[in-house]
């Protein structure tokens, strides 16, 4: 047994903690709640916040101002929650039984939706099953200081889980792992627990903490509609489909829309491509299920929804998060990409004169496409190149 004098939230509390006994439970119970993987992490990231800087100074952040405004408190998580002194990570597999990515790309007739938005909105999911961590913990040692995170706040999530032993940050920055490839959530708990120092690293299939394996592999890059990645762990986001289509509030660039092809919200084809995703797991999570069919729904089925439709179909969904009107932009540009057909003009034609000045730009846009005879451009088929290796258990 260790002594420790923990600081919780002001108040200095003397207690015995055996750090290794206890990350190993803390592991057990993770585990439990559904989570599959844990790991314990310091709080320097004095690398990860030079190359922040870097990122911004360079505005690959385009309109994600969030980005900035919290200052150093993204990167030095005892800043954001003062006395914490561990991060607990934990990330859970996303990915559902559904229609192959491929298989929707290749028909420019449906809709193209990132996998992680086909069920329901992870974030309170994961605060859920992180706060009953958390409560575990509490039942186990007391009250402690913490705060739970997923995507909710200026968190470095990937620089923290790498840290963790979680898996290595690939060359299109999103976590990997030798045994579940990249598609899964990440979260945290920041602690004023002792934790780090001693806890081994998660060692997935008995051998070290898992270091970069990509290797001489650019697949993720060629294989970027846009070429985002501008170069190994460096996207620049106004260029990203996953940026155009659910961060962006206004109009997507005239001279990116062709390139998005029929991805209507976010993007996958960097996930795709990866040769670690042929180990992707598919999850068990009820929540993360296909819903209301959209892992291959048309185009003008989606376009066709009223708002009260979209609010009533998408709530609890990540989609719901964007609105109806970026929801209809997003469907009229991949209705510009879709092969001419009577059907798909008349669907445009039937917002043409949509109150929204945002929507009625990007119909007006897709049926001067289709009058012109470019709908389905060669240019937009060629931005995705074939990758060497691509996901079979999607």
């Amino acid at each position: 047994m260790q002594g420790q004098v923990v600081i919780i939230f002001g108040m200095q509390i003397d207690r015995s903690i055996d750090g290794v006994g206890l990350a190993t439970r803390i592991r057990q119970w993770g585990r439990e709640l559904g989570f599959d993987a844990i790991g314990f992490a310091d709080t320097r990231l004095d690398a990860t916040e030079t190359e922040l800087a870097k990122w911004l100074d360079a505005g690959f952040h385009g309109e994600m101002d969030y980005m900035a405004s919290h200052g150093t408190k993204r990167s030095r998580p005892g800043e954001l929650v003062p006395g914490t002194v561990s991060v607990i990570t934990a990330r859970m597999n996303y990915l559902p039984q559904a229609t192959p990515m491929d298989t929707v790309l290749n028909d420019g007739t449906r809709a193209a939706i990132s996998r992680y938005a086909l069920g329901r909105d992870y974030h309170k999911l994961l605060r859920s099953r992180l706060q009953k961590l958390a409560d575990r913990i509490a039942a186990e040692i007391g009250a402690f200081g913490y705060r739970v995170f997923t995507d909710s706040a200026p968190v470095m999530e990937v620089a923290l889980a790498e840290k963790s032993g979680l898996g290595w940050r690939g060359k299109h920055t999103l976590l990997l792992t030798r045994e579940a490839g990249s598609y899964f959530f990440l979260g945290e708990i920041y602690t004023d627990l002792p934790l780090s120092a001693n806890a081994p690293k998660e060692t997935p299939l008995g051998g070290a903490p898992q270091t970069d394996h990509c290797g001489t592999c650019r697949a993720c890059l060629d294989s970027c509609p846009t070429q985002a990645i501008v170069a190994p762990y460096s996207v620049d986001a106004r260029r990203c489909i996953s940026y155009l289509t659910i961060e962006l509030k206004g109009a997507i660039p005239e001279a990116l829309r062709p390139l998005i092809g029929n991805r209507v919200y976010g993007c996958d084809d960097c996930q795709v491509a990866c040769p670690w995703n042929r180990y992707a797991q598919l999850s068990g999570e009820a929540d993360f299920a296909v819903r209301n069919g959209l892992d291959a729904a048309g185009l003008v089925e989606l376009f066709a929804w009223t708002e009260a439709q979209f609010k009533a179909r998408l709530a609890g969904s990540a989609i719901y998060r964007i609105g109806f009107e970026r929801w209809l932009r997003n469907l009229a540009t991949g209705l510009g990409n879709a092969p001419s057909s009577p059907t798909i003009v008349a669907a445009l034609e039937a917002r043409r004169d949509h109150p929204s000045a945002l929507v009625r730009e990007h119909v007006l846009w897709a049926l001067t496409r289709h009058r012109a005879g470019d709908a389905a451009a060669p240019s937009a088929k060629a931005a995705r190149p074939a990758a060497p290796a691509r996901h079979t258990a999607q």
